[in-house]
Protein backbone atom coordinates (compact mmCIF):
# COMPACT_ATOMS: atom_id res chain seq x y z
CA UNK A 1 0.00 0.00 0.00
CA UNK A 2 2.76 1.99 1.12
CA UNK A 3 4.56 1.88 -2.63
CA UNK A 4 1.67 2.60 -4.18
CA UNK A 5 1.13 5.35 -2.73
CA UNK A 6 4.40 6.62 -3.39
CA UNK A 7 4.15 5.69 -7.46
CA UNK A 8 0.96 8.36 -7.24
CA UNK A 9 2.67 10.69 -5.57
CA UNK A 10 5.51 10.53 -7.56
CA UNK A 11 4.02 10.80 -11.18
CA UNK A 12 3.12 13.63 -13.10
CA UNK A 13 -0.52 13.48 -12.50
CA UNK A 14 -2.28 16.11 -9.73
CA UNK A 15 -1.62 14.91 -6.34
CA UNK A 16 -3.69 17.31 -3.98
CA UNK A 17 -6.30 14.97 -2.12
CA UNK A 18 -9.03 14.63 -3.87
CA UNK A 19 -7.30 13.88 -7.27
CA UNK A 20 -4.86 11.49 -5.28
CA UNK A 21 -8.09 9.30 -3.71
CA UNK A 22 -9.64 9.53 -7.26
CA UNK A 23 -6.14 8.29 -8.89
CA UNK A 24 -6.29 5.16 -6.31
CA UNK A 25 -9.54 3.71 -6.62
CA UNK A 26 -9.34 0.54 -8.54
CA UNK A 27 -12.32 -0.58 -11.18
CA UNK A 28 -14.84 -2.98 -9.88
CA UNK A 29 -16.66 -3.68 -6.57
CA UNK A 30 -14.49 -3.22 -4.74
CA UNK A 31 -12.17 0.22 -5.12
CA UNK A 32 -9.36 -0.95 -2.76
CA UNK A 33 -7.82 -0.95 0.31
CA UNK A 34 -5.26 1.57 -0.69
CA UNK A 35 -8.51 4.15 -1.45
CA UNK A 36 -10.40 3.15 1.42
CA UNK A 37 -7.95 3.86 3.89
CA UNK A 38 -7.36 7.06 1.85
CA UNK A 39 -10.99 8.02 2.08
CA UNK A 40 -10.81 7.90 6.08
CA UNK A 41 -8.04 9.64 6.49
CA UNK A 42 -8.64 12.57 3.80
CA UNK A 43 -12.66 12.78 4.87
CA UNK A 44 -11.61 12.56 8.85
CA UNK A 45 -9.55 15.62 8.58
CA UNK A 46 -11.86 17.52 6.06
CA UNK A 47 -8.88 17.27 3.11
CA UNK A 48 -11.37 15.52 0.54
CA UNK A 49 -15.07 14.48 -0.29
CA UNK A 50 -16.14 11.26 -0.02
CA UNK A 51 -15.94 8.95 -3.03
CA UNK A 52 -19.47 8.26 -4.75
CA UNK A 53 -18.61 4.43 -4.22
CA UNK A 54 -21.52 3.21 -2.07
CA UNK A 55 -23.89 4.65 -4.66
CA UNK A 56 -21.74 2.90 -7.95
CA UNK A 57 -22.50 -0.48 -5.34
CA UNK A 58 -25.99 0.13 -4.97
CA UNK A 59 -26.82 0.91 -9.04
CA UNK A 60 -25.39 -2.10 -10.15
CA UNK A 61 -27.21 -4.03 -7.72
CA UNK A 62 -30.44 -2.91 -8.92
CA UNK A 63 -29.56 -3.25 -12.63
CA UNK A 64 -28.51 -6.83 -12.01
CA UNK A 65 -32.03 -7.77 -10.05
CA UNK A 66 -33.72 -5.53 -13.29
CA UNK A 67 -31.59 -7.85 -15.64
CA UNK A 68 -32.38 -10.88 -13.86
CA UNK A 69 -36.33 -10.25 -14.69
CA UNK A 70 -37.34 -11.49 -18.39
CA UNK A 71 -37.16 -9.51 -21.19
CA UNK A 72 -41.23 -9.22 -22.27
CA UNK A 73 -41.37 -8.10 -18.60
CA UNK A 74 -38.69 -5.93 -18.07
CA UNK A 75 -39.65 -2.47 -19.42
CA UNK A 76 -42.45 -2.07 -16.45
CA UNK A 77 -39.78 -3.14 -13.76
CA UNK A 78 -37.33 -0.81 -15.06
CA UNK A 79 -39.76 2.53 -14.82
CA UNK A 80 -41.14 1.17 -11.65
CA UNK A 81 -37.33 1.39 -10.37
CA UNK A 82 -37.01 4.95 -11.78
CA UNK A 83 -39.83 6.33 -10.29
CA UNK A 84 -38.68 4.80 -6.82
CA UNK A 85 -35.66 6.85 -7.59
CA UNK A 86 -37.10 9.78 -8.25
CA UNK A 87 -39.21 9.44 -5.42
CA UNK A 88 -36.34 8.99 -3.21
CA UNK A 89 -34.33 12.21 -4.56
CA UNK A 90 -38.11 14.21 -4.00
CA UNK A 91 -37.82 13.02 -0.39
CA UNK A 92 -34.04 13.98 -0.42
CA UNK A 93 -34.77 17.44 -0.81
CA UNK A 94 -38.15 17.87 1.08
CA UNK A 95 -36.10 16.45 4.21
CA UNK A 96 -38.04 13.30 4.75
CA UNK A 97 -36.89 10.20 5.23
CA UNK A 98 -36.04 8.04 1.56
CA UNK A 99 -36.16 4.94 1.05
CA UNK A 100 -32.55 3.48 1.95
CA UNK A 101 -30.97 1.53 -0.96
CA UNK A 102 -31.84 -2.01 0.88
CA UNK A 103 -35.26 -1.25 0.80
CA UNK A 104 -35.12 -0.29 -2.81
CA UNK A 105 -33.20 -3.31 -3.62
CA UNK A 106 -35.72 -5.60 -1.36
CA UNK A 107 -38.47 -4.31 -3.95
CA UNK A 108 -36.62 -5.05 -7.24
CA UNK A 109 -35.67 -8.57 -5.91
CA UNK A 110 -39.78 -8.83 -4.98
CA UNK A 111 -40.89 -8.09 -8.50
CA UNK A 112 -37.69 -10.20 -9.90
CA UNK A 113 -39.63 -13.32 -8.25
CA UNK A 114 -42.94 -12.15 -9.10
CA UNK A 115 -42.00 -12.11 -13.07
CA UNK A 116 -40.02 -15.33 -12.85
CA UNK A 117 -42.83 -16.73 -10.93
CA UNK A 118 -45.19 -15.55 -13.95
CA UNK A 119 -42.65 -16.49 -17.01
CA UNK A 120 -42.28 -19.82 -15.75
CA UNK A 121 -44.86 -21.38 -13.84
CA UNK A 122 -48.08 -19.79 -14.79
CA UNK A 123 -46.71 -18.66 -18.45
CA UNK A 124 -47.44 -15.70 -18.75
CA UNK A 125 -45.49 -12.74 -20.60
CA UNK A 126 -47.56 -9.59 -20.07
CA UNK A 127 -48.05 -7.67 -16.85
CA UNK A 128 -51.96 -7.67 -18.25
CA UNK A 129 -52.79 -11.33 -17.84
CA UNK A 130 -51.96 -11.02 -14.07
CA UNK A 131 -55.02 -12.06 -11.98
CA UNK A 132 -55.63 -12.18 -8.51
CA UNK A 133 -55.10 -16.06 -8.17
CA UNK A 134 -51.85 -15.39 -9.48
CA UNK A 135 -50.66 -13.11 -6.85
CA UNK A 136 -51.92 -15.24 -3.75
CA UNK A 137 -50.07 -18.32 -4.90
CA UNK A 138 -46.73 -16.64 -5.48
CA UNK A 139 -47.58 -15.23 -1.64
CA UNK A 140 -47.98 -18.48 -0.83
CA UNK A 141 -44.53 -19.52 -1.65
CA UNK A 142 -43.09 -17.34 1.27
CA UNK A 143 -45.75 -17.08 3.92
CA UNK A 144 -43.27 -15.49 5.87
CA UNK A 145 -42.63 -12.75 3.77
CA UNK A 146 -46.30 -12.01 2.70
CA UNK A 147 -46.61 -9.02 4.43
CA UNK A 148 -43.75 -7.18 2.98
CA UNK A 149 -44.53 -8.93 -0.61
CA UNK A 150 -48.17 -7.33 -0.69
CA UNK A 151 -46.94 -4.04 0.14
CA UNK A 152 -44.24 -3.88 -2.81
CA UNK A 153 -46.79 -5.52 -4.79
CA UNK A 154 -49.52 -2.85 -3.88
CA UNK A 155 -46.78 -0.51 -4.67
CA UNK A 156 -46.00 -2.12 -8.44
CA UNK A 157 -49.38 -2.40 -9.70
CA UNK A 158 -50.99 1.11 -8.65
CA UNK A 159 -47.65 2.31 -10.93
CA UNK A 160 -48.78 -0.06 -13.66
CA UNK A 161 -52.68 1.04 -13.44
CA UNK A 162 -51.86 4.72 -14.07
CA UNK A 163 -49.33 3.99 -16.55
CA UNK A 164 -52.03 1.65 -18.52
CA UNK A 165 -50.02 -1.19 -18.22
CA UNK A 166 -52.51 -3.24 -16.38
CA UNK A 167 -56.80 -2.28 -16.22
CA UNK A 168 -57.24 -3.39 -12.45
CA UNK A 169 -54.82 -4.02 -9.46
CA UNK A 170 -54.87 -7.49 -8.74
CA UNK A 171 -53.38 -7.40 -5.66
CA UNK A 172 -56.47 -4.79 -4.41
CA UNK A 173 -58.19 -6.14 -1.91
CA UNK A 174 -55.68 -8.54 -0.40
CA UNK A 175 -55.20 -8.93 3.31
CA UNK A 176 -51.16 -10.00 4.94
CA UNK A 177 -53.64 -12.15 7.52
CA UNK A 178 -50.67 -12.44 9.66
CA UNK A 179 -50.62 -12.24 13.67
CA UNK A 180 -48.64 -10.07 14.59
CA UNK A 181 -45.55 -9.47 17.19
CA UNK A 182 -42.73 -12.48 17.48
CA UNK A 183 -43.90 -16.22 16.57
CA UNK A 184 -40.80 -18.06 15.37
CA UNK A 185 -38.57 -20.46 18.02
CA UNK A 186 -36.76 -19.41 20.90
CA UNK A 187 -34.05 -21.20 23.16
CA UNK A 188 -34.66 -23.16 26.19
CA UNK A 189 -33.44 -22.56 29.38
CA UNK A 190 -31.10 -25.36 29.13
CA UNK A 191 -29.53 -23.72 26.50
CA UNK A 192 -29.69 -20.18 27.80
CA UNK A 193 -27.26 -21.89 30.67
CA UNK A 194 -24.68 -23.39 28.44
CA UNK A 195 -24.11 -19.73 26.74
CA UNK A 196 -24.64 -17.61 29.35
CA UNK A 197 -21.40 -20.31 31.38
CA UNK A 198 -19.90 -19.92 27.76
CA UNK A 199 -19.48 -16.04 27.44
CA UNK A 200 -19.11 -15.83 30.91
CA UNK A 201 -16.01 -18.28 32.25
CA UNK A 202 -14.39 -19.41 28.74
CA UNK A 203 -11.50 -17.29 28.02
CA UNK A 204 -10.80 -18.80 24.87
CA UNK A 205 -14.38 -17.17 23.77
CA UNK A 206 -13.50 -13.97 21.59
CA UNK A 207 -14.63 -10.90 23.20
CA UNK A 208 -16.96 -9.85 19.96
CA UNK A 209 -18.67 -13.10 20.48
CA UNK A 210 -19.30 -12.85 24.15
CA UNK A 211 -20.65 -8.72 24.00
CA UNK A 212 -23.31 -9.63 20.88
CA UNK A 213 -24.51 -12.61 23.31
CA UNK A 214 -24.78 -11.42 26.37
CA UNK A 215 -26.74 -7.75 25.00
CA UNK A 216 -28.73 -10.35 23.45
CA UNK A 217 -29.14 -12.82 25.94
CA UNK A 218 -29.86 -10.65 28.51
CA UNK A 219 -30.67 -7.12 27.32
CA UNK A 220 -32.36 -7.68 24.39
CA UNK A 221 -29.68 -6.04 22.33
CA UNK A 222 -30.47 -6.51 18.20
CA UNK A 223 -26.90 -7.14 16.19
CA UNK A 224 -27.63 -3.68 14.88
CA UNK A 225 -27.22 -1.99 18.52
CA UNK A 226 -24.66 -4.15 18.91
CA UNK A 227 -22.42 -3.07 16.45
CA UNK A 228 -23.27 0.46 16.60
CA UNK A 229 -22.51 0.93 19.95
CA UNK A 230 -19.28 3.32 20.26
CA UNK A 231 -17.23 4.07 23.98
CA UNK A 232 -19.26 7.64 23.62
CA UNK A 233 -22.36 5.17 24.79
CA UNK A 234 -20.42 4.00 27.33
CA UNK A 235 -21.21 5.39 30.94
CA UNK A 236 -18.21 3.64 33.65
CA UNK A 237 -19.59 5.25 36.44
CA UNK A 238 -23.38 4.11 36.44
CA UNK A 239 -22.37 0.93 34.54
CA UNK A 240 -24.78 1.72 31.23
CA UNK A 241 -24.99 1.85 27.72
CA UNK A 242 -26.92 3.74 25.12
CA UNK A 243 -28.34 1.21 22.48
CA UNK A 244 -29.84 2.17 19.88
CA UNK A 245 -32.66 4.36 20.19
CA UNK A 246 -33.88 3.79 23.26
CA UNK A 247 -34.93 6.56 24.91
CA UNK A 248 -32.58 5.83 28.61
CA UNK A 249 -29.38 4.00 29.31
CA UNK A 250 -29.36 0.63 29.84
CA UNK A 251 -28.11 -0.17 33.08
CA UNK A 252 -25.70 -3.68 32.36
CA UNK A 253 -25.79 -6.73 34.92
CA UNK A 254 -22.10 -6.82 36.41
CA UNK A 255 -21.85 -10.17 34.08
CA UNK A 256 -22.63 -7.96 30.85
CA UNK A 257 -20.07 -5.13 32.26
CA UNK A 258 -17.19 -7.65 32.59
CA UNK A 259 -18.20 -9.00 28.86
CA UNK A 260 -17.81 -5.12 27.81
CA UNK A 261 -14.84 -4.49 29.83
CA UNK A 262 -13.40 -7.36 28.06
CA UNK A 263 -14.27 -6.06 24.78
CA UNK A 264 -12.72 -2.98 25.05
CA UNK A 265 -9.91 -4.66 26.48
CA UNK A 266 -9.40 -5.89 23.33
CA UNK A 267 -10.24 -3.02 21.18
CA UNK A 268 -7.29 -1.44 22.87
CA UNK A 269 -5.05 -3.73 22.05
CA UNK A 270 -5.81 -2.94 18.48
CA UNK A 271 -4.50 0.30 18.87
CA UNK A 272 -7.59 1.60 16.72
CA UNK A 273 -9.22 5.38 16.48
CA UNK A 274 -12.51 3.69 15.43
CA UNK A 275 -15.10 4.70 17.83
CA UNK A 276 -17.00 1.95 17.92
CA UNK A 277 -16.69 -1.28 20.66
CA UNK A 278 -16.83 -3.84 18.18
CA UNK A 279 -14.06 -3.02 15.78
CA UNK A 280 -12.93 -6.04 14.00
CA UNK A 281 -9.77 -6.18 11.63
CA UNK A 282 -11.74 -5.03 8.58
CA UNK A 283 -12.70 -2.02 9.92
CA UNK A 284 -9.80 -1.09 12.86
CA UNK A 285 -8.24 1.35 10.31
CA UNK A 286 -11.58 3.60 9.83
CA UNK A 287 -14.04 4.71 11.84
CA UNK A 288 -17.38 2.83 10.61
CA UNK A 289 -18.73 0.55 12.10
CA UNK A 290 -18.68 -3.56 11.74
CA UNK A 291 -20.01 -5.24 8.50
CA UNK A 292 -23.65 -6.83 8.49
CA UNK A 293 -21.40 -10.01 7.16
CA UNK A 294 -18.82 -9.79 9.99
CA UNK A 295 -21.92 -9.79 12.77
CA UNK A 296 -24.07 -12.61 11.28
CA UNK A 297 -21.41 -15.18 11.81
CA UNK A 298 -19.68 -13.65 15.14
CA UNK A 299 -22.21 -16.39 17.06
CA UNK A 300 -21.12 -18.92 14.43
CA UNK A 301 -18.86 -20.61 17.16
CA UNK A 302 -21.66 -20.97 19.84
CA UNK A 303 -23.50 -22.78 17.19
CA UNK A 304 -26.87 -20.15 17.27
CA UNK A 305 -26.81 -17.48 14.76
CA UNK A 306 -28.15 -14.00 16.07
CA UNK A 307 -31.23 -14.32 13.95
CA UNK A 308 -32.90 -16.57 17.21
CA UNK A 309 -33.73 -15.15 19.87
CA UNK A 310 -31.62 -16.08 22.53
CA UNK A 311 -34.58 -15.14 25.79
CA UNK A 312 -37.10 -17.10 26.56
CA UNK A 313 -40.42 -15.90 29.01
CA UNK A 314 -40.63 -19.68 30.53
CA UNK A 315 -40.13 -19.40 34.21
CA UNK A 316 -37.02 -21.26 36.29
CA UNK A 317 -37.04 -24.12 36.74
CA UNK A 318 -39.86 -24.85 34.44
CA UNK A 319 -39.02 -28.37 31.77
CA UNK A 320 -38.06 -26.09 28.80
CA UNK A 321 -40.07 -29.06 26.69
CA UNK A 322 -43.30 -28.07 28.07
CA UNK A 323 -45.67 -25.90 25.73
CA UNK A 324 -45.31 -22.37 27.32
CA UNK A 325 -45.76 -19.11 25.85
CA UNK A 326 -42.42 -17.66 24.19
CA UNK A 327 -41.98 -14.16 23.10
CA UNK A 328 -38.72 -12.90 21.16
CA UNK A 329 -36.25 -10.42 23.19
CA UNK A 330 -38.02 -7.88 21.37
CA UNK A 331 -40.99 -8.06 22.31
CA UNK A 332 -40.81 -9.00 26.63
CA UNK A 333 -43.38 -8.62 28.94
CA UNK A 334 -44.82 -5.21 28.20
CA UNK A 335 -44.51 -4.02 32.07
CA UNK A 336 -41.06 -5.42 33.43
CA UNK A 337 -41.86 -3.54 36.95
CA UNK A 338 -45.29 -5.18 36.92
CA UNK A 339 -44.62 -7.57 40.02
CA UNK A 340 -47.56 -9.87 39.48
CA UNK A 341 -46.01 -11.05 36.68
CA UNK A 342 -43.21 -12.35 39.18
CA UNK A 343 -43.13 -15.70 41.06
CA UNK A 344 -43.47 -14.68 44.92
CA UNK A 345 -40.27 -15.61 45.89
CA UNK A 346 -38.66 -12.73 43.49
CA UNK A 347 -41.25 -9.95 45.09
CA UNK A 348 -38.94 -9.53 48.38
CA UNK A 349 -36.16 -8.62 46.15
CA UNK A 350 -37.99 -6.39 43.25
CA UNK A 351 -40.50 -4.47 46.03
CA UNK A 352 -37.14 -2.07 47.54
CA UNK A 353 -35.97 -1.26 44.31
CA UNK A 354 -39.51 -0.11 43.20
CA UNK A 355 -40.40 1.38 46.61
CA UNK A 356 -37.11 3.76 46.67
CA UNK A 357 -37.09 4.87 43.14
CA UNK A 358 -40.66 5.56 42.86
CA UNK A 359 -41.07 9.20 41.80
CA UNK A 360 -37.39 10.30 41.60
CA UNK A 361 -36.35 8.70 38.24
CA UNK A 362 -39.11 7.63 34.66
CA UNK A 363 -40.69 4.75 35.14
CA UNK A 364 -38.43 3.34 32.47
CA UNK A 365 -35.60 3.17 34.16
CA UNK A 366 -37.07 1.55 37.34
CA UNK A 367 -38.63 -0.98 34.83
CA UNK A 368 -35.12 -2.02 33.61
CA UNK A 369 -33.50 -1.96 36.93
CA UNK A 370 -36.24 -4.54 38.38
CA UNK A 371 -35.77 -6.80 35.08
CA UNK A 372 -31.94 -6.78 35.53
CA UNK A 373 -32.50 -7.27 39.40
CA UNK A 374 -34.97 -10.38 38.33
CA UNK A 375 -32.83 -12.07 35.50
CA UNK A 376 -30.22 -11.59 38.20
CA UNK A 377 -32.07 -13.55 40.35
CA UNK A 378 -32.86 -15.69 38.35
CA UNK A 379 -29.76 -16.29 37.78
CA UNK A 380 -28.39 -17.02 41.01
CA UNK A 381 -31.00 -19.41 41.95
CA UNK A 382 -30.15 -21.63 38.67
CA UNK A 383 -26.37 -21.67 40.39
CA UNK A 384 -27.94 -22.77 44.27
CA UNK A 385 -27.57 -18.65 45.54
CA UNK A 386 -30.22 -17.35 48.05
CA UNK A 387 -32.51 -15.11 46.02
CA UNK A 388 -32.20 -12.37 48.69
CA UNK A 389 -28.30 -11.63 47.80
CA UNK A 390 -29.39 -11.03 44.46
CA UNK A 391 -29.66 -7.33 45.23
CA UNK A 392 -26.30 -7.25 46.35
CA UNK A 393 -25.26 -8.79 43.08
CA UNK A 394 -26.89 -6.34 41.06
CA UNK A 395 -25.38 -3.54 42.67
CA UNK A 396 -21.86 -4.31 40.95
CA UNK A 397 -19.92 -4.67 43.92
CA UNK A 398 -19.90 -0.79 45.07
CA UNK A 399 -20.86 -1.08 48.25
CA UNK A 400 -24.90 0.02 47.37
CA UNK A 401 -27.57 -0.71 50.08
CA UNK A 402 -29.94 -3.39 48.97
CA UNK A 403 -32.39 -2.31 46.83
CA UNK A 404 -30.69 0.21 45.20
CA UNK A 405 -30.98 -0.19 41.11
CA UNK A 406 -27.02 -1.12 40.15
CA UNK A 407 -25.23 0.76 42.43
CA UNK A 408 -24.90 4.92 41.65
CA UNK A 409 -25.89 7.79 43.92
CA UNK A 410 -29.60 8.82 43.81
CA UNK A 411 -30.34 11.64 40.93
CA UNK A 412 -33.37 13.59 40.15
CA UNK A 413 -34.49 13.31 36.58
CA UNK A 414 -35.16 16.17 34.73
CA UNK A 415 -38.76 15.97 33.40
Amino acid sequence: MITSLGRLLLDEQPNHPQALLERSRRSGRSMGALARALETFFTGHGMAMATDQAERLAAGRRQRRIDAVPETLRPAVDAFADLTMRSRERARRAGTRPRSDSTVEAALAIMRDLARFLASERGKEDWALTDVHDVEAFLAGSPKARKRRLVVLGQFFRFARSRKIVLVDPSHGLTSRGVSGFTGATLALDQQRVLFRRWTTDPVVHPHEALLGMLALLHGASSREVKMLQTADLDPRARAARLGDRPHPVPLDPASWAVLERCLAHREAQRTDNPHVMAPRQTKSGRGPASTAYVSHVLDACGFPPHDPLHSTARPGQHHGSQTRRRSVRHGPRSHHDLSRRPRRYRSALEPVENRWRGHVPNVMIEDSCHAVWVTARIMEQRGTHIDRARGFASCGRGDPPGAPFGGRQRRSTR
